[in-house]
């Protein structure tokens, strides 16, 4: 039986990992910081030694995108000697090793989505050592998958939970109007991650549901989905004010996934709306 070990397994990804493969003949070892911790290398290598897993999939990471910006050292240990230390077992013990990362490596200036060879421009501490994880995986690793993807939900805290709670006590919300990305179903990407992982079309792919759209319209559809009457005022980011930068236009073009497989992600709206009558 093929074994899955998934760290951060607490998470979106991980919870909708753990649903994609609860049917088929795999043993999924789940993984959280309280049972094993990556930015140890030798807690990491007698893990992976001990359990010798086929697969790695990591989905453990630092998100909190403004925290990031004051506690750098943290945020590389977890975005990037993390991924460098699995990638080493990896290699080690002839497992393939899955590494999720983000359209935030990227300098949201472009005029068109990105495709996997555009070059990196993060903005951000998170963009930043998002990408030296990847680089630690490129190093690293032997058999890989960079699974780049954006604006996820799942199971957990997220945007749509967000809006939803909002509009119970709200008229109207402030959500910011000048970024543009995909919102991305937590489903769609466990799919798109079971249709590789038993190839060995090794390298980066973009994971994104297909569209795109701003914040706040993102936020007009769920409310639409939901029946709410929730009104939604367009902000910039200049008056939302975070601290870490966010990229502007961070749409991903799935161009790896196109042309070597035939796996498509589902439209953004068409797969928020499976998740909401999920959670209504």
């Amino acid at each position: 039986m093929k074994k899955l070990l998934i760290t951060g397994c607490s998470g979106q990804l991980g919870h909708a990992l753990n649903r994609e493969y609860e049917s088929g003949q795999t043993q999924i070892i789940n993984t959280d910081v309280a049972q094993l911790d990556i930015t140890n290398l030798e807690a990491v290598m007698n893990f992976v030694r001990a359990e010798k897993p086929d697969v790695i999939m990591n989905c453990g990471a630092m998100t909190a995108v403004d925290l990031c910006e004051t506690e750098y050292e943290k945020a590389f240990q977890i975005n990037a000697l993390g991924p460098r230390n699995l990638s080493i077992a990896a290699r080690e013990t002839g497992a393939k090793i899955f590494q999720i990362s983000t359209d935030y490596i990227f300098s949201g200036e472009s005029d068109r989505p990105y495709i996997e060879t555009d070059a990196p421009g993060p903005q951000s501490v998170y963009g930043s050592t998002k990408l030296a994880g990847e680089q630690y995986v490129r190093d690293f690793a032997g058999r890989y998958f960079i699974i780049r993807t954006a604006w996820m939900y799942g199971e957990g805290k997220n945007f749509v939970g967000t809006m939803l709670r909002l509009a119970e006590s709200n008229e109207k919300v402030r959500v910011v109007g000048d970024q543009i990305g995909t919102p991305t179903s937590a489903e769609e990407l466990a799919k798109m991650i079971h249709v590789l992982e038993p190839t060995e079309n090794y390298g980066i792919f973009h994971g994104t549901c297909e569209g795109a759209c701003s914040w706040a319209e993102f936020a007009e559809t769920i409310f639409k989905k939901a029946g709410k009457t929730t009104a939604v005022e367009y902000i910039s980011t200049e008056e939302f004010g975070a601290p870490a930068k966010r990229p502007a236009y961070s749409v991903l073009d799935n161009q790896m996934l196109r042309m070597t497989t035939d796996f498509k992600m589902m439209d953004w709206q068409d797969a928020l709306s499976i998740y909401m009558k999920e959670i209504l």
